[in-house]
């Protein structure tokens, strides 16, 4: 198992092979009572949380704008675990984020709603790789998990939006976010509105509230840790289809 990749540096992305190992990851094999016992705790103080199926890496490389991985499923309670006592040598979260831009230059991003694992947080729209979904012959999709999260936390379709070829990641201690820009026509408070009519409308809806960044120097409170170099990285250099 390694991590072979430079942490703290947005870096471009040619082609990402990410896979997924059919045998079980070590940490979640090595930590079995330790799992069922932080489970009881985390699903106790909020009982909405779902033990469901997602990915943990074991292995990932970075060469020549090209990255390669390894991944496994594992149970959600596993992936709070390792979020507990992250960083873990053998283990690291991989996510996809789509950077959805406004017609008048602005980030479009979201507050996670109170019952979720990240009540309050705020982010780009995603969520976790799940198996059953987000692989196509054993590889990782990243843009279908990007369409798939946006439009159920949203209502926005990324498939009829235009958007930048190229993906970025950003590789940090306890993880590596996969991320693209995606190009709203609408200005960000006229998309903020229709992410509150998708919330409206939603009976069980994962988020609170839209949030607009305008620029890089007015974050928002209770943004996630790996969010400002990804905002910074935005307006530092201007969008190009």
């Amino acid at each position: 198992m390694s991590f072979d990749v430079q942490n703290d540096t947005i870096l471009p992305v040619d082609h990402f092979d990410l896979r997924l190992d059919p045998l079980p990851h070590p940490f979640e094999n090595e930590n079995l009572a330790a799992i069922e016992e932080h489970w009881r705790y985390e699903s106790a103080a909020n009982p909405a949380l779902f033990d469901g199926r997602v990915v943990l890496l074991s292995q990932l490389s970075y060469r020549q704008r090209r990255f390669e991985g390894r991944c496994h499923e594992v149970r959600f309670a596993t992936f709070l675990l390792w979020r507990r006592l992250r960083p873990v040598a053998t283990a690291r979260h991989i996510y996809a984020h789509a950077m959805l831009v406004t017609g008048d230059g602005a980030l479009l991003a979201i507050r996670m709603g109170g019952h979720t694992a990240n009540a309050g947080k705020v982010y780009f729209a995603a969520g976790s790789f799940e198996p059953a979904v987000d692989f196509k012959d054993g590889r990782a999709d990243f843009d279908h998990n990007m369409t798939r999260e946006v439009l159920e936390e949203t209502g926005f379709d990324l498939s009829a939006m235009a958007a930048e070829r190229r993906l970025q990641a950003l590789s940090r201690e306890d993880g590596t976010v996969v991320f693209r820009r995606f190009f709203l026509d609408e200005s960000a408070e006229a998309a903020a509105e229709k992410v509150r009519a998708h919330i409206a409308r939603d009976p069980d809806p994962e988020i609170e509230e839209p949030v607009i960044i305008r620029s890089a120097e007015t974050m928002p409170k209770r943004i996630a840790p790996h969010m400002p170099p990804l905002i910074e990285w935005h307006f530092a250099n201007p969008p190009r289809l």
